[in-house]
């Protein structure tokens, strides 16, 4: 008989040790996380706050959140679904409409802080790098980026909702080496590129190719821009209101959505004791109601 050597032991299944459950669902990096939010001793308890950017399908949420025993605060968010509001009706998950989510949370948070008179951030977007200079009262707001899962390539989207960040007033570690624009062989940033992309100029080009190349793709791929008469020469105009916009008042509103008056109820209501009794005594009568029916038909 041919050995076959046991290469999990009972001793391997003793000592076996089941991940963490959001490292079970492929949600969290913990060995990313450990390093974001390790604080030290001599702290005393001090926030160490991140700012957290996440992408679904149709929205973009931009938070700024600490870590504690307990779980994670939140101290402010933003939201793509919010920029409707500030005249931004569609494309809410570009690197423009990262741009602006980030930018909304920014000013949001300093003004909830008081700071936001004291910290305006870069007023007008040219797309050149830009960090927050510490005034004589208050020191800057900062947070490190958390990009979650995402792969950080030049270019992408999370370091969109970034630069509005920056713009807005945080003061962020960061590089230029990831935003829109950066050149790898002559290592530096070309504002113009950068710019583009804040202003939604990538899209407004692509708008143009499908315009002469593709008017049936285009028609489809852009039917919301067409229904609100959206052009790719107007993108720019609007996006700088957007930002005005966004400056002028940035506080959160509350949704007008009223809630239901019923609420909907998918099982059956716990009946007490007495309710009980009397259906049992109900369903007993008509049980020998029907069986009296039954001996007189016979």
């Amino acid at each position: 008989m041919v050995y076959v050597k046991a290469q999990k032991s009972k001793a391997y299944f003793k000592r076996y040790q089941v991940k963490f459950k959001r490292r079970r669902q492929g949600k969290t990096d913990y060995r990313a996380r450990i390093r974001l939010i390790n604080q030290d001793k001599n702290k005393y308890n001090t926030p160490k706050y991140r700012f957290v950017v996440r992408f679904t399908n149709k929205d973009i949420i931009a938070q700024i959140v600490s870590a504690s025993i307990a779980g994670d605060i939140v101290l402010a968010a933003a939201y793509a679904h919010e920029l409707p509001r500030y005249g931004l009706e569609v494309g809410l998950t570009n690197y423009a409409a990262a741009y602006c989510t980030g930018l909304l949370l920014a000013r949001r948070l300093l003004k909830m802080l008081e700071m936001d008179e004291e910290y305006e951030g870069n007023i007008e977007a040219t797309g050149e790098d830009f960090s927050v200079e510490p005034a004589e009262t208050r020191r800057p707001f900062r947070a490190l980026l958390d990009v979650g899962l995402i792969r950080t390539t030049t270019g992408n989207r999370v370091f969109g909702a970034l630069k509005g960040a920056l713009d807005g007033g945080l003061d962020i570690p960061h590089s230029d080496k990831r935003f829109a624009g950066f050149d790898k062989d002559k290592k530096e940033l070309d504002p113009e590129v950068h710019r583009k992309y804040i202003f939604g100029g990538h899209v407004a080009s692509y708008m143009k190719t499908l315009m002469e190349d593709e008017p049936e793709k285009y028609q489809s791929h852009f039917s919301e821009y067409i229904k609100r008469g959206l052009e790719a020469d107007g993108l720019e105009a609007l996006y700088k209101k957007v930002h005005a916009a966004i400056r002028a008042d940035p506080t959160i509103k509350k949704s007008e959505k009223q809630p239901p008056k019923e609420h909907k109820r998918y099982n059956l209501k716990k009946l007490t004791y007495e309710e009980r009794k009397n259906k049992l005594i109900a369903r007993l009568q008509a049980l020998n109601s029907a069986a009296d029916d039954d001996e007189d038909d016979e």
